[in-house]
């Protein structure tokens, strides 16, 4: 309705037109994408919105009206001359009897103050709005804008100009070639740019240093002595790529592929939010993605099982398990929700989650409105919606493929069934707890005391009110055992097709719905005016982003792509018109993935999520291009694309600069003239210990297992389903608490503290680059913690068992920790420093620790409004395998793990160079 009054508003205004087209176009980019938006914001409403409530007579609904001003017959723009113009002198507020607009909340600011002068100075040049050019995407105007045709929500998009350079994103992908013949393409882009700026280039890496870059890069675990002597005795012209081959072969490569991949999609292992019930079968996407990696699947066949697997017959199994992606996100749907919110809220959430994942486009930013710097009208928001309308969540029966992890699956089984069990003997804390309640109403009642009858009653009402708010916090963990139970159930975390259907999150299976409710009408999606679902304006068809296919031949299939209208085949088109090698996004979005994950988080586009306008630009476009061409001509393979990349100069470059001047020249090294050096991440640095000390449990995939945490958090209260969720407690078995961090079971509501601090990213949204900050609490985790003081006592023990010298005990540790000997100088001192400590442990006995068997939690019962404690048993430490601990080492092996701790917070352990 607003769209329609304000084209009636606006029909038949005049067109001023200037001496030149080249002024011409300029003023009419001033006009209609800097003053027009002013006039409808602070004008309009009074002068124009409401032709029967014109205030002050001044009628702005046309140029002429505008410009002879209102009842004091005085006209309100001298064209050229702001100073003397009412309209101007009006916003100004210098006149006391004329300031506009009159509250001062809604007073235009500088900026907006300086493009009215501008505009009037220029002489008023006025566009009409209602009138519809015809330029369509790729045709550039004489000031070096390109123009968009077709309307989003409101007619004003229609004449928003935007710059070339800032549409690069969208534009074909440009097939160049490299500068120089003579050296590898990559170094012949790079080795251009830094010539250009006079920067020189680093000399090769050392073999060590390489080595352990490659390793962590494509592994995420540091090499092993063995590995180490290999490579530095390998004097072939291939000795590198021989060493890629096989980091690339290795089973871990998969793992940590999908660590960087899971990190966008944000997976864990419950729903988030208030709630945050498990999602019991979510691992078999996280292994689904590790299994794609590791077979080099072809990136596009990645993206369509991720988006269209149900839809795809030949994906088989796999597609049902690769569209767990679609419900990645945090999501929850209670009694207490309304069902047409947290339904769009999953249409929002899946909305982004593709478009930064596979687009590099942010989404949300104009669900609302048209946006603001990149051709994207809100109309194409709900129109590429739709195309997630047929979308819902099942829970599918889906038998366990034959390379899934379920060997733990009867010990996970057994270790529930014993939870349920001593869940239900609380009974016997009852009495002891009913007589702490009974002692303190005592002590309330004052010196008197209470008579016998009394406190017969007071008993009686506390047992009540216990035994009442134990059974039924009970019950709820009851249910909360029995939705971990399906973990080890065969069903596939997944979507289906069918009419919009919204089932509650607690449910700990999500069932298909019977077939004849798979028939029906897809949901209708319309544009939510300001994002609101109380406001919906026209209904939408399902589409894709009008300006990328824009961009493209108009004889293309690409360019003409149709999605159905039907029920089913909306995602199959989506994830065709996503992989097209005419799509200018989708290869470079993930070549600059590939090159960032390589290149320690520098990417050549410095937002990988956000290849708008307000994204960085590439740094070297060219490049890009050259590598996003390559990619497709070769399979898609992600493996092919990181073995070209590793094969240049560039990646092969030492990470200490030799150009004095680099802080000045660049300072971020943007232009890469040596390897950016980088400190280890979470898991890296985790896992690596584990390596290191011999512990790591190399098992693949499977249900998430327990690890380890700080027990004070650890034994923190959640709140789940209105109760008390249970105590978060770590694996029984040393063998299940030591896997790699990527089959940890993830909670959106507990982070690891560990991990945490060195910047693992939370999963509620899509994580590009990950931070790297240098804060004390890292050093506090790393010296203080109890499992780095474990890793560090492990390590000692294994050096004490296979040498017999404390100098080649310290030889193996700098072995396994850094693939090289100690110096002399470090020798002695670390000799001088175990002798010292030596004294310290022969002359004291540490003193055990034991673990906690039980928990107490105490609550106010919603009901009654009394507290009530629970107490509750912690099984899984009654027979817990503990790591070598200082009162079951010998003082040689405590002294020498001193020298341990020292060793795993040095630097060259910790970074990569």
């Amino acid at each position: 309705m607003k769209r329609q009054m304000l084209n009636a508003l606006f029909a038949g205004l005049a067109l001023t037109m200037l001496s030149t087209q080249s002024q011409a176009a300029s003023d009419e980019v001033l006009f209609l994408d800097k003053v027009y938006p002013l006039l409808k914001e602070k004008c309009l409403a009074c002068h124009g919105d409401s032709p029967d409530k014109i205030k002050g007579e001044y009628d702005m609904r046309t140029y002429e009206g505008m410009l002879a001003g209102g009842k004091s017959g005085e006209a309100a723009i001298v064209k050229g001359k702001p100073v003397l113009s009412p309209f101007f002198i009006s916003l100004t507020w210098d006149d006391e009897d004329l300031q506009m607009p009159p509250k001062e909340n809604d007073r235009l600011d500088k900026a907006q103050m300086e493009i009215i002068r501008e505009w009037i100075e220029r002489g008023a040049p006025w566009s009409d709005p209602s009138v519809k050019r015809t330029v369509a995407w790729g045709d550039v105007s004489e000031d070096g804008m390109v123009v968009k045709t077709s309307g989003g929500l409101d007619d004003s998009w229609t004449y928003r100009r935007y710059e070339v350079d800032g549409l690069w994103a969208y534009q074909p992908i440009k097939k160049v070639m490299p500068p120089n013949d003579d050296a590898h393409p990559v170094d012949s882009f790079i080795d251009t740019q830094l010539e250009e700026t006079g920067i020189k280039v680093a000399p090769p890496a050392d073999k060590l240093n390489l080595l352990r870059r490659a390793t962590f890069a494509l592994t995420g675990l540091p090499p092993t002595p063995v590995e180490v002597d290999a490579f530095l005795d390998d004097d072939s012209p291939d000795a590198f790529a021989k060493l890629v081959d096989r980091l690339q072969a290795s089973p871990h490569y998969g793992e940590k592929m999908a660590q960087h991949w899971l990190d966008v999609t944000r997976y864990a292992d419950t729903s988030g939010f208030s709630n945050d019930f498990e999602r019991p079968t979510a691992w078999r996407y996280r292994d689904y993605v590790v299994r794609s990696f590791n077979a080099d699947k072809p990136y596009d066949q990645f993206v369509r099982e991720q988006l269209a697997g149900d839809e795809l017959t030949e994906a088989g199994p796999e597609g049902l398990i690769a569209t767990g992606f679609l419900r990645m996100g945090p999501w929850e749907h209670t009694s207490m929700s309304v069902a047409a919110e947290t339904r769009q809220q999953f249409l929002d959430d899946v909305t982004h989650s593709v478009g930064v994942a596979f687009l590099g486009q942010q989404m949300r930013c104009f669900a609302c409105h048209d946006h603001k710097f990149d051709p994207l009208p809100t109309q194409d928001y709900y129109s590429f919606q739709s195309l997630f309308a047929t979308v819902q969540f099942a829970d599918r029966p889906l038998p366990f493929l034959k390379n899934e992890n379920t060997r733990s699956m009867a010990t996970g089984k057994e270790r529930l069934k014993r939870r349920i069990e001593n869940a239900s003997n609380r009974d016997k804390y009852l009495d002891q707890q009913v007589e702490k309640i009974v002692a303190r109403k005592k002590k309330e009642s004052g010196p008197k005391g209470m008579d016998e009858e009394t406190l017969k009653q007071v008993y009686e009402l506390a047992k009540k009110d216990q035994e009442t708010a134990v059974a039924k916090a009970t019950r709820k963990q009851k249910m909360y055992y029995e939705r971990e139970a399906m973990r080890y159930e065969p069903y596939g975390y997944t979507v289906y097709n069918g009419p919009s259907r919204v089932t509650n999150s607690n449910k700990p299976i999500m069932t298909m719905p019977p077939l004849k409710k798979l028939k029906g009408e897809p949901e209708a999606i319309h544009i939510l005016t300001g994002g609101s679902i109380e406001s919906p304006a026209e209904k939408v068809s399902p589409s894709i982003l009008s300006v990328v296919s824009g961009f493209a031949s108009a004889k293309s299939p690409f360019a003409r792509t149709q999605i159905p209208e039907g029920m089913s085949g909306r995602r199959t088109a989506l994830a065709e018109w996503i992989t097209d090698r005419e799509n200018p996004l989708t290869a470079r979005v993930m070549v600059n993935r590939v090159w960032q994950h390589l290149f320690s988080g520098r990417a050549l586009v410095g937002t990988p999520n956000d290849f708008g306008k307000m994204g960085k630009r590439p740094t070297h476009p060219e490049l890009l291009d050259y590598l996003s061409i390559w990619f497709m001509d070769n399979g898609w393979s992600v493996k092919k694309l990181q073995c070209f990349i590793m094969a240049s100069e560039a990646y092969q470059r030492s990470a200490s600069p030799v150009d004095s001047d680099i802080t000045q020249k660049d300072r971020p090294n943007q232009w890469l003239s040596y390897f950016p050096p980088r400190r280890l991440q979470a898991e890296e640095l985790r896992d690596g210990m584990l390596a290191i000390t011999g512990e790591l449990n190399d098992e693949m995939g499977g249900p998430g297992t327990f690890p380890q945490i700080n027990w004070e958090v650890a034994f923190q209260p959640r709140l789940v389903m209105g109760t008390i969720a249970p105590a978060y407690q770590p694996s029984p078995k040393r063998s299940e608490r030591h896997r790699r961090s990527l089959y940890h079971f993830r909670f959106r509501s507990l982070a690891d503290p560990m991990l945490e601090v060195f910047n693992r990213p939370g999963s509620e949204m899509a994580c590009d680059v990950r931070d790297e900050t240098i804060i004390a609490p890292q050093a506090f985790a790393l010296f203080n913690s109890e499992f780095v003081h474990d890793r560090a006592l492990a390590l000692a023990a294994l050096a004490q068992e296979k040498k017999a010298t404390f100098r080649q005990r310290l030889e193996l540790i700098h072995q396994r920790l850094f693939g090289r000997s100690p110096s002399d100088e470090q020798a002695v001192l670390f000799e001088e420093h175990y002798k010292r400590v030596l004294k310290h442990h022969l002359t004291s006995t540490p003193i055990e620790e034991a673990l906690p068997l039980t928990v107490e939690r105490e609550s106010i019962e919603e009901l009654t409004g009394e507290p009530f404690t629970m107490v509750e048993e912690l099984d899984n430490l009654k027979d817990y395998e503990r790591d070598l601990k200082p009162w079951d080492a010998e003082p040689e092996v405590r002294a020498l793990a001193e020298v341990c701790l020292v060793l795993l917070n040095s630097n060259e352990f910790s970074f990569l160079y």
